[in-house]
């Protein structure tokens, strides 16, 4: 009897619905993203996602009802990718190293692979623009508190919207990576950190 007990936990182990855990369902969406990123949105299949994710695609459509869906579940997952928010005691270091960490997301597999998705014809779809607008909205949230903190040192004036000033900051940053096709490096975050860092100081 005891030497049954492995080939019972196994075939038990075995006849579990495949899917069902936390780790199959990062592995989809990581695998979406990364399908995004080679082949582009109007490319992408939920069967190449499953094959790349190493599952069958019925473990794809018991959580995702279409390629919709699962394309808008893994670019709001997207969201929490990390972007470290810096606390350096100065605000002009703390925006030049905000600038380089939004320039080693956007220039990131993952980050190419969601800006492609917003640039093509998947933004017509409700869910897709939805977020998108999520998603640039928790960006802004997210470094908020680095203006804060520099506004209660007073490092700039009271009264200036983080909002804007982090708005400015990427600017320059999306202006060179999808309109010039200039080079995204440390000498552009440096320089976009000195334009924001320099409008946010002439707020009257």
């Amino acid at each position: 009897m005891q030497s049954d007990r492995p080939t019972r936990a196994a075939a038990s182990a075995a006849s579990r619905p495949v899917g069902r855990g936390p780790k199959v369902r990062a592995a989809v969406l990581a695998a979406t993203l990364t399908e995004l990123a080679e082949t582009g949105y109007a490319a992408l299949t939920v069967d190449n996602v499953a094959q790349r994710a190493g599952v069958h695609k019925t473990t794809v459509y018991r959580r995702w009802q279409d390629r919709e869906t699962l394309v808008v579940a893994a670019l709001t997952e997207h969201i929490a990718a990390d972007i470290p928010i810096p606390d350096t005691g100065a605000v002009e270091t703390d925006l030049r190293l905000l600038a380089r960490g939004l320039i080693g997301w956007a220039t990131s597999p993952s980050g190419r692979a969601v800006l492609s998705v917003m640039l093509s014809d998947a933004i017509r779809l409700p869910e897709v623009a939805e977020a998108r607008r999520h998603i640039f909205e928790d960006r802004v949230r997210r470094a908020a508190p680095v203006i804060v903190r520099a506004v209660e040192r007073g490092e700039l004036p009271g009264g200036t919207d983080p909002a804007e000033v982090v708005r400015t900051l990427a600017a320059p940053v999306y202006f060179q990576l999808l309109i010039t096709g200039e080079p995204l490096d440390e000498a552009a975050a440096d320089r976009a950190a000195r334009i924001a860092l320099a409008a946010a100081r002439a707020t009257p």
